[in-house]
């Protein structure tokens, strides 16, 4: 069926009370189900579920929406992943347009991915077999030296790849698996001369896993001394990106939400040991410097990332980095630096959870740890960093607060790091993509207020001419989006302040979806006004000249009239 119908399939095919209790304890009866929210810490239950309305709300932190808005936000997906996801478990195949050609080939990518997933979870399977087998008595010694239980090993599914080239694939053999389709996962590696192999040998392993609890790579870590790599990990496949995932946030999202805040540090280790302590909320990077598709992964669930870094030079730059990235999108980021030639399980193992705790509660917040670093800068390398950072904000609202808490703590000139760029520098909004927070023109407000309302009715006001009296970007953005992608689907593809203002106009609390035709009335004697103030406006004289007060040949005129000029309508 077509993604629409799918949407609404779905939702009758899933129960959104039975998919929340996944990872949420409801508690209720009937209609009405309420629990704690799992999108930010609190122990009340302000969190509610509505099932005959397929809706949840917390009045806490305002966040809202249908099963896929919150299938989306837990997991940390996008709205296209949710979709495909919930499809595939309701036993719905989506149809695309283009069906021949696009539709097929989705269906051989899906195919694909299937097929690599089995594949991942058979050799996940065999590691672990392995490790607890006579062959992993070596990494089983390993892992009791460094101190990890048992209960972690199992809550993290590590395993271990025995030496030797043929293990694996002898393994995924003997289960129907060729060796091309495990060196297209992934799993082996093939040499120069087109023989496949086993990619990790002699190591310890660690599944990585998706938010749905896939595993979809590996990473190994060597035991013994010798020439080879320490670490290393699954290329990019089909299922894997590394640059999109972060080890261990399948464990830690439930850590993550209850505590309001995640740990994030570098390495495999360092996120088995956090947890062997109890800070659940543990996550790391895989073997990459921080990377703005990890980042917008992990605000899914928290809007407060603790940097944990070595104290070393490499550490310092990796922070100062790390921060900037964090701050430009509006985290909280405060940085903790271990003593040098200390790591987090050296360290935890010395001090334990008070040396711990306390090194986290005397840890700089992002923008005072980022001034801190930069009074090793010279003046002139402080100021242009300052504004380098100052153009890859991301919310607009916070580069004017930004320039000038540098300026007051670097004790610099606030016009020095303004020079050269303004609210409206397409730097400071490139990524804003038009949002509604500030559109004056209160006729660009009653227009889509009633698209949000009414999204299924924009061919009427396509026929009122609506499309043609936005003047705000943020209004004919929000437009385009609507008329892109209909009326089930157009709320997925919105960004956080577009849904603020969907919710605000047809969430729970706005008035009923009863009166569009009143509505519509109300709105077309407000655009008949406009075409009226047009024709006394120079752009618009034409019209005056060329029409005689039909508003359909008026309305036409205009149309043609503003595809001559480029659009422009103002």
């Amino acid at each position: 069926m077509r993604s629409s119908q799918a949407i609404q399939a779905i939702k009758e095919r899933i129960s959104i009370v039975d998919l929340v209790r996944r990872y949420v304890d409801l508690k209720g009866n009937g209609q009405h189900y309420v629990a704690p929210c799992p999108f930010h810490q609190e122990t009340k239950p302000s969190f509610s579920v509505n099932a005959e309305k397929g809706f949840f709300y917390c009045f806490g932190c305002q966040a809202s929406g249908d099963i896929f808005e919150f299938y989306s936000r837990i997991n940390g997906v996008d709205f296209a992943e949710s979709l495909a996801q919930l499809a595939s478990e309701a036993g719905i195949s989506i149809e695309y347009e283009g069906r021949d050609k696009k539709g097929s080939q989705h269906d051989k990518n899906a195919s694909a991915r299937q097929l690599m997933l089995a594949m991942h979870e058979a050799a996940g399977r065999y590691f672990c077999s392995a490790l607890a087998g006579e062959k992993g008595q070596a990494c089983r010694a390993y892992i009791r030296q460094r101190g990890i239980s048992p209960e972690i090993v199992a809550h993290f599914g590590l395993g271990w790849a025995p030496g030797g080239w043929r293990n694996l694939a002898d393994a995924l053999r003997a289960l129907g698996y060729g060796p091309d389709q495990a060196c297209e996962a992934g799993l082996l590696a093939k040499s120069s001369g087109g023989v496949c192999y086993d990619r990790f040998r002699g190591r310890l392993i660690f599944p990585i896993k998706s938010l749905s609890g896939q595993i979809v790579a590996f990473g190994g870590r060597i035991i013994e001394d010798c020439d080879e790599a320490k670490y290393i990990n699954s290329s990019d496949t089909p299922i894997y990106r590394k640059k999109e995932h972060i080890y261990g946030l399948a464990q830690a999202r439930r850590g993550i939400s209850s505590k309001g805040f995640a740990i994030l540090t570098e390495g495999y280790m360092d996120v088995l040991t956090l947890h062997q302590y109890g800070y659940d909320n543990g996550i790391g990077v895989l073997g990459t410097a921080l990377t703005p598709e990890q980042i917008r992964r992990i605000s899914g669930f928290t809007s407060r990332i603790v940097l944990v870094f070595d104290g070393d030079g490499a550490g310092r730059k990796a922070a100062l980095r790390s921060c900037a990235m964090l701050l430009a999108r509006g985290l909280a980021c405060p940085v903790v630096h271990l003593p040098d030639g200390e790591d987090i399980d050296s360290f935890l193992k010395a001090g334990g959870r008070d040396a711990f705790d306390q090194l986290c509660k005397s840890a700089p917040e992002g923008l005072r740890y980022c001034v801190g670093a930069l009074s090793a800068f010279a003046p002139r390398e402080a100021v242009e960093w300052v504004k380098n950072f100052l153009a890859d904000v991301q919310v607009p609202e916070l580069a004017s607060p930004y320039a000038s808490q540098f300026a007051q703590l670097l004790g610099i000139s606030e016009s020095a790091l303004r020079s050269g760029l303004s609210p409206h520098d397409k730097s400071w909004d490139k990524n804003s993509g038009g949002t509604l927070h500030n559109i004056e023109n209160m006729r660009d407000v009653q227009i889509m207020i009633f698209a949000i309302r009414y999204p299924e009715r924009m061919n009427d006001l396509r026929d009122l001419g609506a499309d043609l009296a936005l003047k705000s970007a943020a209004a004919r953005n929000l437009w385009a989006i609507l008329e892109q992608y209909g009326a089930q689907e157009a709320f997925y593809h919105l960004n956080e302040r577009q849904k603020n203002f969907w919710r605000t106009h047809r969430g729970p609390g706005s008035a009923p979806l009863t009166n569009a035709d009143q509505e519509l009335v109300c709105l077309k004697l407000e655009l008949e006004k406009f075409y009226e103030a047009a024709r006394k406006a120079s752009l618009s004289a034409a019209i005056a000249e060329n029409a005689g007060g039909d508003f359909a040949a008026d309305l036409e005129y205009l149309r043609a009239l503003q595809e001559t000029t480029g659009g422009k309508n103002e």
